[in-house]
């Protein structure tokens, strides 16, 4: 056995603390306890476009199949657009998929958050089969739920199909932008999606609003207000 000589000194408590885990992705943890617990199929939920001064807030429910997931899943915000892209196909082709939006007027009226659960439902009502639970990213369950669900924080780095989901509301999401950009000439939608980018908000400046700008966000809303005075 190997001892400390009386001269040597004695660790610090920093040096005592474990070393810190190095971070892993989703695993289908919590999936795997609620199959073994007799639910069927379970869901996850998640969302995309949030943050952006334009278009819609998208939702994409996810039932994977644990026999053909997908190799790479993980949170969309980790993922450059060609893995996005991969793993969108693969998941479409593999898995039962549901996705919705809420429009930049429902976001103005509902606000960012209602508008979110307002697509997250619609996304579940999209699902091909009814799943007998659903993870949901986040802190928030939407109402009037046809199943038992659970709010996961930070749910697309710790579930797999909440995983799943994030990449389908992402590259669904994106690609509604990019089909909006010809539209809607000069604001640049297929190049920053909607976000307050310096571009975008030059944009703003020089052309106003558009139909797919939500008016509740600022400086949007701060614009309007000082317009009107």
């Amino acid at each position: 056995m190997t001892r400390r000589s009386s001269d040597s000194p004695a660790p610090s408590k920093t040096a005592r603390k474990a070393a810190p885990r190095p971070p892993c992705g989703p695993d289908f943890g919590r999936e795997a306890a609620l199959l073994s617990a007799g639910a069927r199929h379970v869901a996850g939920i998640d969302e995309a476009g949030r943050g952006p001064l334009a278009g819609p807030v998208v939702a994409a429910a996810v039932i994977l199949d644990p026999a053909r997931m997908p190799n790479g899943l993980n949170d969309s915000k980790k993922l450059v657009m060609e893995e996005r892209e991969r793993l969108f196909a693969e998941i479409l082709a593999s898995a039962c998929v549901g996705f919705a939006s809420a429009s930049a007027l429902e976001i103005d009226r509902f606000n960012i958050r209602g508008a979110t659960l307002l697509a997250m439902r619609r996304a579940l009502q999209a699902l091909g089969q009814q799943p007998c639970h659903v993870l949901v990213d986040g802190r928030d369950l939407p109402p009037r739920l046809s199943c038992p669900g659970t709010a996961v924080i930070s749910g697309d780095a710790l579930s797999l199909s909440i995983a799943a989901a994030s990449i389908v509301a992402k590259v669904a999401r994106d690609r509604m932008m990019r089909r909006a950009c010809p539209a809607y000439d000069g604001y640049g939608f297929s190049r920053h999606m909607g976000y307050g980018t310096a571009e975008h908000l030059a944009a703003i400046e020089r052309l106003g609003p558009c139909p797919i700008h939500r008016l509740s966000f600022r400086p949007l809303r701060a614009d309007l207000l000082d317009a009107a005075e």
